[in-house]
């Protein structure tokens, strides 16, 4: 038997000042997209912004419904409207804020955004940054998507 160990890597920001101000405004953008989520039944209003390589910057938020599965949260929201919109788009940041989280540290993404940002990040080749932010203090950093999920399925293990 061997054991084995992952480490994970990230910057803790005590708020977003410190980061450069392409990233305060998508912070900003993250913030201002959960102000427009539709979340009747949870009341867990979040919001993502992402930015390209070409410095376009799409938004989405977590849309619910009645029938719970059938909902989507914001990061998927976010980079599905960008991959339908620009297939060939470079992901280069996604911020993530969830503005009225209890305590305040940041909400990492669920299980299956992070397999679909980490999917993205296989899909163009190159790594996707993850900025997790609160309403106006802590922000982590992630250099990559991979950080989110070391375990990660993907295509190699699917038959040719």
């Amino acid at each position: 038997m061997k054991r084995s160990t992952w480490s994970m890597s990230f910057w803790e920001h005590d708020g977003p000042e410190g980061l450069a101000p392409a990233d305060q405004v998508l912070l900003a953008e993250a913030r201002d997209a959960a102000g427009r989520a539709y979340a009747p039944y949870s009341r867990f209003h979040v919001g993502a912004a992402l930015r390209l390589a070409d410095g376009q910057v799409v938004t989405g938020n977590n849309q619910e419904n009645a029938s719970f599965p059938a909902g989507i949260c914001a990061e998927r929201t976010a980079l599905h409207a960008a991959m339908s919109a620009r297939p060939e788009g470079l992901v280069e940041t996604i911020a993530v804020v969830v503005p009225d989280a209890a305590g305040d540290r940041p909400v990492s993404p669920c299980g299956i955004c992070r397999q679909a940002l980490l999917e993205q990040e296989h899909r163009q080749g190159k790594p996707l940054r993850v900025l997790l932010g609160t309403n106006s203090g802590q922000v982590l950093e992630l250099a990559s998507a991979r950080a989110l999920l070391p375990l990660s399925f993907d295509a190699s293990f699917l038959k040719p």
